[in-house]
């Protein structure tokens, strides 16, 4: 099998990698990580409306720019290279698909154009305080009284819930079970009932927050009780493009630190001249193409409707356990400088070691694989 990417995907992959080069260095990753709201207004207004970047794989008819799964993995994949602090990954890639996938059309008409604007920001409120990333781990109950639906539970670990302006929450009918009963719903960032802690994390540069719903009125998105299979699909796409971010951020560490082995000398000679360098380089060299050949092909299947883009999805987002690799023999390479804070290096790390966990590990991953293929 060839695979390339079209003259128009390169050109944007360059257009972009420019930008983030300019926007986010590693000084202003670290400036904006120290605050509560973890990015730059001025930043967020110019990739939503000068590139279009919030709208990328949502559909001209409600806004957006209306390409597919793989320009929107592009766009994760260098900002995962940049580190870039912004809520692109709740608000585009997790909060607009969710809509896509459970809405109906006069709520996408609604919805979307204002995310799709970068007027918006929205995310994904479905993990409890287990963690867990099964549906039928879901607990919060959405109950009906007088005609309206009442939210009652806690969600955790919600990527930008402290800030969002749009929740969308994934909550069952009460004495539902298992992946029967769930449906989706929207609340505004704001509503009564709605309190919203930001958490600390090991990762400052993606902030994630515990959000507890106290009667809080919602509006049902989609059909109650079929929530199941566009969640499903929501979160593969979510998986496949964290996989795409993730060997963004390990080509980057692995570049960088190829270039200080060149760069540091001892015993008068470059570093990267020694045997087991040249080794440790080349491994890490083949492991970060392995996952992106894996993360790209990932992508290309959904946007032909691939009936594997399931097992796919668990399939990318498990090898991707590549960047936290990449980011330990990175370290290593730096030498004593490498354990200081003050390397780049740890900046990259501490996303490796979120992205390890976030939409669920290697471990859940690969056991998803062998159940959708049967093995």
């Amino acid at each position: 099998m060839k695979f390339s990417f079209s003259d128009e995907q390169v050109e944007f992959r360059t257009a972009l990698r420019r930008f983030l080069s300019d926007t986010s260095p590693s000084v202003e990753v670290r400036r904006w990580m120290e605050t509560d709201i973890g990015y730059d207004a001025d930043v967020w207004r110019q990739m939503s409306q000068d590139l279009g970047l919030t709208a990328v794989h949502i559909p001209e008819s409600y806004g957006g720019q209306g390409f597919g799964v793989s320009e929107l993995a592009i766009a994760t994949e260098e900002m995962g290279r940049a580190m870039l602090c912004a809520p692109y990954f709740a608000s585009t890639v997790l909060g607009a698909t969710a809509i896509m996938k459970a809405g109906s059309e006069d709520q996408k008409q609604t919805l979307l154009p204002g995310i799709a604007a970068g007027e918006v920001i929205a995310t994904l409120a479905f993990t409890e305080e287990h963690g867990r990333w099964e549906a039928e781990s879901v607990a919060m109950t959405a109950a009906q009284e007088d005609g309206k639906y009442v939210l009652n539970g806690t969600k955790s670990f919600v990527l930008d819930g402290h800030s969002a302006d749009l929740v969308v929450v994934v909550a069952r009918r009460p004495d539902s079970v298992g992946a029967e009963g769930l449906s989706f719903f929207t609340v505004e960032g704001h509503a009564a009932g709605l309190d919203r802690v930001l958490l600390k994390s090991a990762d400052p540069t993606r902030k994630l927050a515990k959000l507890t719903f106290s009667n809080v009125e919602a509006a049902l998105l989609g059909e109650a009780g079929t929530a199941a299979g566009p969640l499903q699909d929501t979160l593969d796409i979510a998986a496949i493009c964290l996989a795409n971010e993730m060997v963004g951020g390990a080509e980057r560490l692995f570049e960088d630190a190829v270039a200080y082995a060149k760069m540091r000398v001892q015993f008068g000679r470059p570093i990267a001249s020694f045997q087991s360098l040249k080794h440790k380089a080349a491994e890490m060299l083949m492991e970060v193409e392995l996952a992106k050949s894996g993360a790209y092909y990932a992508a290309a299947a959904a946007d032909e409707g691939d009936e594997d883009v399931s097992a796919l999805a668990s399939l990318v987002k498990a090898a991707a356990d590549t960047y936290m690799q990449t980011a330990i023999h990175a370290v290593q390479i730096h030498g004593g400088i490498g354990f200081t804070w003050e390397n780049d290096t740890h900046l990259w790390f501490k996303r490796a070691k979120s992205s390890e966990v976030f939409l669920g590990g290697s471990d859940y991953h690969r056991e998803r694989l062998m159940q959708e293929w049967d093995v």
